[in-house]
């Protein structure tokens, strides 16, 4: 029954920030370049620590709501930061290439999670470029130390 109620809360919540995408949306911007680039970065990241990328990955981990899922230290909705981190290092995997949607789940492998994480991605980080998706890893990295 928990896990029943914690997925409708989740969808409820993605429903209700629908409304951001839609004013991304508006943006004018060229996609075509952007794919190329990511597939770029997704087969050789390079994480760099510096202050901007940082402070840029910070800014948009709260603005894309990634952070009312995933607090630093403890399980709110999805896995911690640190947990996160901490699985990804161990299996050497690529959180680009997931939160892309590239790559399986390896963290929370639960079907109901699955589909809140997978409608999230598709919502919010889909349209981001891969300079703001390898900041957003890089401020995780960070936060996680």
């Amino acid at each position: 029954m928990k896990k029943l109620l914690v997925f409708v809360g989740a969808l409820a919540f993605v429903f209700a920030s629908c409304g951001d995408k839609k004013k991304e949306e508006a943006k004018p911007e060229a996609t075509e370049p952007v794919k190329e680039e990511v597939k770029a970065e997704e087969t050789t990241p390079q994480e760099s620590t510096g202050g901007d990328q940082l402070a840029m990955g910070e800014k948009l981990f709260t603005e894309k709501t990634c952070a009312t899922c995933h607090a630093l230290d403890t399980k709110i909705i999805g896995p911690s930061i640190k947990d996160i981190v901490k699985i990804y290092d161990e299996k050497e995997a690529n959180i680009v290439k997931f939160l892309r949607g590239n790559q399986e789940p390896i963290v929370d492998t639960d079907p109901g999670q699955v589909a809140v994480m997978k409608a999230n991605l598709d919502g919010f980080v889909k349209d981001m470029t891969a300079e703001e998706l390898q900041a957003v890893a890089a401020y995780m990295r960070n936060a996680a130390k």
